[in-house]
């Protein structure tokens, strides 16, 4: 059975497990007071760990494109080819959405954004009305379809391993 490299597959279970870290943590600093004591904390490390979450999908594009792509399962229909072919561009597409919203919201007040205390992030775009707003409205968006599509990404793998029986799941673990 061929089996996707073990820098990709690493860097798969990696970003999946960021993501929904990085998503849980998003919802916990919405319900935080502005007296609450990680209120400047945890927005620092979800800017951090979002920015090294980017790093690490950057780096898995240059992997999966200097590689040849692992050829579909014979039993793969056309039909989940094509599904799956446009649900990996869905969350790379989502995945940077949230990296461009999210840049925007760090840098609204024209300040650089800063990478685990170590260098700043400079600010690139000059800020444009409601800019934290709107960018965090489209960061939210995201983050929710994001997760949507990852768990369905998760069901059909599911999906493949229990119902079809074949090597799909395995392939990545």
């Amino acid at each position: 059975m061929l089996k996707y490299s073990v820098p990709m597959r690493m860097l798969h279970w990696l970003t999946a497990l960021l993501i929904i870290g990085l998503f849980a943590v998003g919802l916990w600093m919405r319900s935080l007071s502005y007296y609450d004591s990680l209120y400047q904390i945890l927005p620092f490390w979800h800017k951090s760990v979002g920015f090294l979450l980017l790093l690490l999908v950057l780096l898995r594009l240059v992997v999966r494109f200097s590689r040849t792509r692992l050829p579909s399962l014979p039993s793969h229909k056309r039909w989940e080819q094509r599904v799956a072919g446009a649900t990996v561009g869905l969350l790379y597409g989502l995945m940077f959405g949230m990296f461009i919203s999210g840049y925007l919201i760090a840098t609204a007040d024209d300040r650089p954004a800063s990478f685990f205390g170590w260098f700043d992030i400079p600010v690139l775009i000059t800020a444009f009305p409601n800019q934290e707003d709107v960018a965090g409205l489209i960061h939210e968006y995201c983050a929710w379809a994001l997760i949507g599509l990852s768990a369905l990404h998760g069901l059909a793998a599911l999906k493949h391993h229990f119902l079809d029986k074949d090597v799909t799941l395995k392939r990545m673990l």
